[in-house]
């Protein structure tokens, strides 16, 4: 058996940087495969004013915008990401995608190219896009108020990373981990700490076919719309994990089996914020250059980790990331997997 199904991370996972034109610009990726994203999150890094995240998917549409730093009910952005092509987006000249002097970056995934399909496994019908290859549902719904609602995600498996939006009303993100689990949530837009409470998911992981609601505006307020982002692992290609820190500056090993082009992480026992990193935005170890999801702020710099072959290692004692006896969860996508289904392993950086 092959050690993975993807081969190529690049025609389902992308980061791309551009430089801000002020007029707003087609945006073309430069990955070994051609990438026609449906999940779109675009930051400005730097130059000028500091500016939201601004998340866009292909289900909702073009121009409808939310913000991971912020609670904001979805809004219309007319010169935010304008287009989705057959390898990359358009963007306007809103000054958050395509300000004069700014730099951007934007992460993409894969879905099912904006085609969606009506879902009646779960008690509340939903509408969802799926790449069961990667392991990757974009679903819609509505909400109805009720503990032990259910929707249907349309991945053919659990899936092990669920991140989902009240879209109408001003409402914290819920983040669901299984590593975690489903009795807890973290909120994508705030550095709290993992809050447990069974009004969240209803104390019951995913299944096979749906996912389980409790009665929290956040997840299910009654008829306001919601979106949700489902993930499965896929080796070689994705991992969802959590690991405990040491707080020694010869950090944990977390082995995913491929080399990372992409991590956020968050502490969950205590409040720091959400950090990501990518290989575009750091070419060599050790990975300094981040972004906070939870936060407006321009891109920093500190020396957090190192992507391996294999998987990534904690090069420092940042509360954030490696408190001792902490404990952190994380998701990565990969560059390339640790061995390809030719069987030739990939190098290190």
């Amino acid at each position: 058996m092959a050690y993975t199904t993807i081969t190529d991370p690049s025609a389902y996972f992308q980061t791309v940087l551009w430089s801000g034109s002020g007029s707003g610009q087609a945006i073309t990726n430069g990955g070994n495969s051609d990438l026609q994203p449906d999940w779109v999150w675009i930051k400005k890094r730097a130059g000028g004013t500091a500016r939201s995240h601004q998340l866009y998917d292909s289900s909702r549409g073009v121009t409808k915008l939310l913000h991971s730093d912020a609670a904001d009910a979805e809004q219309t952005q007319s010169q935010g990401l304008t287009a989705f092509g057959s390898d990359g987006f358009t963007v306007g000249s809103n000054d958050g995608v395509d300000g004069s002097g700014g730099t951007y970056v934007a992460w993409q995934w894969k879905a099912n190219g904006g085609t969606t399909s009506s879902n009646t496994d779960g008690t509340i019908t939903s509408t969802v896009q799926a790449d069961t290859t990667a392991g990757f549902s974009i679903v819609q719904y509505v909400g109805n108020g009720s503990s032990g609602a259910t929707f249907g995600h349309g991945l053919g498996v659990a899936p092990e990373l669920v991140i989902l939006k009240n879209r109408d009303t001003a409402r914290s993100w819920f983040v669901g981990h299984l590593s975690l689990g489903f009795n807890y949530v973290t909120h994508l837009n705030q550095s709290t700490a993992s809050d447990a409470n069974s009004v969240y998911w209803n104390n019951t992981a995913p299944s096979s076919t749906v996912v389980t609601l409790g009665n929290n505006e956040g997840g299910n307020e009654n008829t306001n719309n919601f979106v949700a982002y489902c993930f499965k692992q896929i080796q070689g290609y994705s991992s969802f994990g959590s690991y405990t820190g040491n707080g020694n500056a010869d950090g944990p090993f977390i082995y995913t089996g491929f080399k990372p082009a992409w991590i956020m992480w968050k502490r969950t026992d205590a409040a720091d914020s959400w950090v990501i990193l990518d290989s575009d935005r750091n070419t060599f170890n050790v990975m300094d250059n981040y972004l906070l999801p939870n936060s407006n702020g321009a891109e920093a710099s500190a020396d957090f980790l190192d992507f391996t072959s294999n998987g990534i290692k904690i090069r420092n004692t940042f509360t954030s990331s490696n408190n001792s006896g902490s404990n952190y969860i994380y998701l990565a996508f990969a560059e390339n997997p640790f061995v390809a289904t030719n069987g030739v392993p990939t190098t290190a950086r």
